[in-house]
């Protein structure tokens, strides 16, 4: 079952020419469209499917500091500046609401490693603190038992799947930007080696720039146009609630489970530390790089073979610019949800918070993450080919910082100060290492 997400009409007119074509309509994609749009620059964003149809529509709705890797750190203050004035911005409901989010301690080993992200992100200023006993116990009122400490920041927030992506396009739109649905990027026209156009399904568009926010279908673009991507996909499962009185208004998770309550008075919950890695093809090519982070990771993702690897091992990899592609065959990703996982986050959220104990699950749903080998995103230019940019492999935080990286992407492509220093997002990094 797809989430449900607000609609965004296609343009009719299409455009022979642009300064900017952004391959894919998720929350990075309509992002750095807003900021180039703002700017002045000619936008076009091409989505093979639905505007936030994919991951961004199916995520968490966390917008989130706290806990982050440190190279994202300065990215996600950013985002977070963003998303404060993001309904101002776009004169629409994007669901963003600051009630700060909550880590809840069960044991003194997670205590330990968050004392040591914080030990991390002081240089940063990061609005968070550790809180033990009473002061922790303020924080999750209702809870069944006592948890042994809690880490909290009251300066992140949450914000709406449903409505974030698309909001964030129309307002794109209203600054100029050109937005075609059902409209899938076959490839990058290339002219004495740089970016010339961008070929569609409904045919060329001359650009000078090209940037692939393309996420779980990154690494099968940029295959076909010779450009080495290690990217993998990840399963995420979520489930929402009926609207449920007496809930926490914060945002906030254990070590099995997370919620976060929603516009409707219901709650998104998921399974902490659980997402399935289907067993692909490109397990196997990729099974070097991703190796120390599988290591470092045991038991918080669950390996499985089935369908998915016959199924990518069928998908063609190579194709010309003149025949349909993947993209076409396929416009939006809608996989089952693991439901032995939410059950196990639902029954671990009742038993310690009794409030939940009576939840009505109305719906559920799955999306395919977008995962790199260090779960750091690309944030860069392709260096062999001038005009080519590229934004994916957010690893499952994209939504939260998805502001703050359309800003940046924006920045580079316009050839302007970037916003925060881009040099740990850069694609070489993965060259090094293979």
């Amino acid at each position: 079952m797809s989430p449900p997400v607000d609609s965004v009409a296609s343009d009719t007119a299409f455009p022979p020419h642009a300064g900017v074509v952004i391959v894919g309509g998720g929350i990075i994609g309509v992002s750095t469209a807003l900021f180039l749009a703002e700017r002045g620059h000619s936008v076009v964003l091409c989505e093979k499917g639905a505007i936030g149809g994919e991951q961004s529509s199916r995520n968490w709705g966390w917008c989130r500091t706290m806990g982050r890797d440190e190279r994202e750190i300065p990215l996600a203050l950013e985002s977070l500046r963003l998303w404060r004035g993001m309904n101002e911005r776009t004169g629409r409901e994007t669901g963003y609401r600051q009630p700060g989010i909550v880590y809840l301690c069960e044991t003194e080993q997670e205590v330990i490693a968050q004392e040591a992200w914080l030990a991390q992100a002081r240089q940063y200023q990061v609005d968070a603190r550790l809180l033990r006993g009473a002061a922790a116990a303020e924080l999750a009122p209702g809870a069944a038992t006592p948890f042994l400490a809690a880490v909290h920041t009251p300066t992140d927030g949450r914000a709406e799947p449903s409505h974030a992506a698309p909001a964030i396009a129309e307002a794109a739109r209203a600054h100029g930007a050109t937005i075609l649905t059902n409209c899938a990027v076959r490839g990058i026209d290339l002219q004495a080696g740089r970016v010339a156009g961008a070929v569609t399904e409904r045919g060329r568009i001359g650009c000078e720039a090209v940037v692939l926010a393309g996420g779980a279908w990154s690494r099968l673009f940029c295959g076909n146009a010779g450009i080495d991507l290690p990217q993998l996909k990840v399963l995420g499962s979520v489930f929402r609630t009926a609207p449920l009185a007496g809930g926490p208004e914060i945002t906030g998770a254990a070590n099995v489970f997370a919620w976060r309550k929603r516009l409707d008075g219901g709650y998104s919950i998921a399974r902490r530390n659980a997402n399935i890695a289907d067993i692909t093809p490109d397990s196997f090519r990729l099974l070097l790089d991703y190796l120390p982070t599988l290591r470092k990771n045991y038991g918080e993702v669950r390996l499985r073979l089935g369908r998915r690897f016959l199924e990518e091992w069928g998908i063609r990899h190579r194709w010309s610019l003149d025949e349909a592609t993947p993209f076409e065959a396929v416009r939006v990703l809608d996989p089952a949800p693991k439901q032995s996982v939410l059950a196990e986050a639902r029954t671990a959220l009742a038993r310690l918070f009794p409030a939940f104990a009576g939840m009505q699950v109305a719906g559920s749903w799955a999306g395919l993450i977008d995962v790199t080998p260090d779960a750091v995103p690309v944030i860069d230019q392709v260096a062999r080919i001038p005009g080519c940019f590229i934004a994916t492999g957010f690893s499952g935080h994209g939504f939260g910082i998805g502001p703050g990286a359309g800003r940046l992407m924006a920045d580079l492509v316009a050839g302007d100060s970037p916003v925060v220093d881009p040099s740990p997002f850069r694609l070489d990094r993965f060259a090094r290492a293979r």
